[in-house]
């Protein structure tokens, strides 16, 4: 979380003891935070045996290899098409554009396992595309055709970058929609075109919108572990993964997970990093006063542009989705076990995103009841989560949740006489609490968002009232957060429903859930028996994407004017 998310103290005095209610509560939370990195560094201090020199000569050199270039090709991927799609819809006029501001988000709706489970069919020799290519040319052999193999790492890379350039638009476009015209038609009196207006004045500016974005894709694209597996891609996430489940060694796991956080942790850094000591500030405006008219061949290229990354991110393995799951309905019905896997997803997703929100709120809450640095650098702690890799917050979470799970049987037996086993990762607690360190960031983002729209003068006037801190949180401030509480709410929801990595890792034995489900058909190559379950999670996807593009369309622009 950056630094700016944390909203200052608004009241100069309070109560001593509610100050330290705050500070003993976030750094509770902060505390169960930082417990998978305290498991992974349990289990890898234990060594892993005479599997540590085959990982380190054979698996880890490849991975890390793998991952390097992975990160590479879909940061560049990313960075081009959310900052080009992000400038056309802002500071160009052409037919569509409004059709386009919120169409690019789409992408975001499909998970990347879906998405590599649709392209895998699409592309394969005797799959649609290239059926219908053949039957286009004439050519009847299945191999004839020339044509570039999916499962790569070119194919990763690309459909990665696919879906994850929704992180670089978002951000990016907002920065652009607040930059002043003014600025820009100065550079434009100064000589500049457009393209040397946009190198030298916009980009600039929008760098750390560009950074944030990028690093956000390249934390998403390092947590895949679905799409890399299908697409015979052994990244670093896939090696935990195999090496925890197929080789049954979890300190070798862990290991291959402290290398995995620190490329986390430098991602982070590099990023903050490249934003110190530099200044973005610029008048506020609106850069869609000076949007450019585009005509003939200019608009028809910026349509194209920005049609294609939807119709390659989301048009195509939707109705891949569609005509797959109709097929499977009207051949053997919906899959039996169908509502046990949404019912599943849908009961650990909302229990998590409930309980998310009351952890954020209160974290969020506290930053704004007190002025202390050291709390304020506990929240940040507490929303770590969202850094670190599904794989990687799995195995760091089997010391602590083994060891309190074993400390509740020993205590049920010495009381009942009978042990009742391993009580939270069989009933699934374990899952649950990975998904809210995972997604905590995202609950105190939104919701100390929802803050800063509140006045310093309502607490104060609150408080000169004798309103107490329960009576202020839960009478003025949670009836005002209402629509942040429930945007945080829904993007938790849809991120837990989506999850894999920890999903495949901490579920109960004979645990299915919608993603899991997709995850196994695809595994076995049976495509369109997974394309119900995959296409309910889409539909489900969609619904943040639905509140991004509503809170888009209410942003307050200025009539756009043609500049010649």
């Amino acid at each position: 979380m950056s630094d700016s998310a944390i909203t200052p103290p608004l009241i100069a005095s309070r109560p001593a003891r509610p100050d330290r209610l705050w500070r003993f509560g976030s750094a509770l939370i902060a505390l169960l935070a930082l417990a998978p990195i305290g498991g992974l560094v349990f289990f890898a201090s234990r060594g892993s045996g005479e599997l540590w020199p085959h990982l380190i000569a054979n698996v880890l050199p490849v991975a890390a290899r793998t991952t390097a270039l992975l990160l590479v090709g879909v940061g560049i991927l990313v960075t081009v098409l959310g900052i080009g799609t992000a400038w056309l819809v802002t500071a160009c006029r052409f037919p569509g554009r409004r059709v386009f501001e919120w169409a690019l988000l789409l992408p975001l709706s499909v998970p990347s396992y879906v998405m590599a489970f649709a392209y895998l069919d699409v592309v394969h020799p005797v799959g649609p595309l290239q059926t219908s290519l053949r039957n286009l040319f004439g050519i009847t052999d299945p191999r004839g055709l020339p044509f570039p193999e999916i499962r790569s790492l070119g194919g990763a890379i690309l459909l990665l970058g696919l879906i994850l350039y929704p992180y670089v638009y978002l951000p990016v476009r907002a920065l652009f929609v607040m930059q002043s015209a003014s600025m820009l038609e100065a550079s434009r009196t100064l000589g500049a075109g457009r393209f040397r207006a946009f190198c030298t004045v916009a980009l600039p500016l929008a760098r750390p919108a560009v950074a944030v974005g990028v690093s956000l894709a390249l934390m998403e694209a390092l947590n895949d572990i679905g799409a890399s597996e299908f697409l015979g891609v052994r990244t670093l996430t896939v090696a935990i993964y195999t090496t925890w489940v197929t080789r049954s060694s979890i300190e070798g796991a862990a290991q291959i997970a402290l290398v995995m956080l620190a490329i986390v942790f430098a991602l982070v850094l590099l990023e903050r990093l490249g934003r110190r000591g530099m200044n973005y500030s610029a008048p506020r405006g609106n850069s869609q006063a000076m949007a450019q008219p585009l005509k003939g061949g200019a608009a028809l290229l910026a349509m194209l542009a920005c049609a294609l990354p939807i119709l390659l991110g989301f048009v195509v393995p939707a109705s891949y989705l569609v005509v797959s799951a109709a097929r499977r309905i009207r051949l053997g019905g919906l899959p039996a076990d169908l509502w046990v896997w949404t019912g599943n997803s849908v009961f650990f997703a909302a229990i998590a995103s409930i309980l998310t929100l009351a952890i954020g709120l209160f974290l969020a809450t506290a930053g704004r009841m007190s002025r202390r640095k050291s709390l304020h650098g506990m929240i940040r702690l507490a929303g770590i989560g969202y850094a670190i890799p599904g794989t990687v917050l799995a195995v760091g979470l089997l010391v602590p949740i083994a060891g309190l799970d074993n400390w509740i049987a020993d205590a049920v037996k010495s009381v009942w006489g009978r042990s009742p086993g391993l009580i939270l990762m069989s009933s699934g607690a374990a899952l649950i609490l990975a998904y809210c360190l995972r997604f905590q960031a995202i609950s105190i983002g939104g919701i100390e968002a929802g803050f800063t729209r509140i006045s310093p003068s309502i607490d104060m006037a609150a408080r000169s009232l004798g309103a107490g801190t329960p009576r202020l949180s839960g009478g003025i401030h949670v009836p005002l957060l209402s629509p942040a509480i429930a945007a945080a709410g829904l993007l938790v929801f849809v991120d837990c429903m989506k999850e894999l990595p920890a999903t495949l890792l901490l579920r109960p034995f004979n645990f299915e859930t919608l993603a899991t489900y997709v995850y196994g058909e695809a595994a076995r190559g049976t495509y369109e028996d997974g394309a119900v379950a995959a296409l309910v999670i889409v539909i489900v996807g969609m619904l943040p994407v639905a509140l991004l593009a509503r809170a888009g369309t209410r942003e307050r622009r200025p009539p756009s004017i043609g500049v010649s």
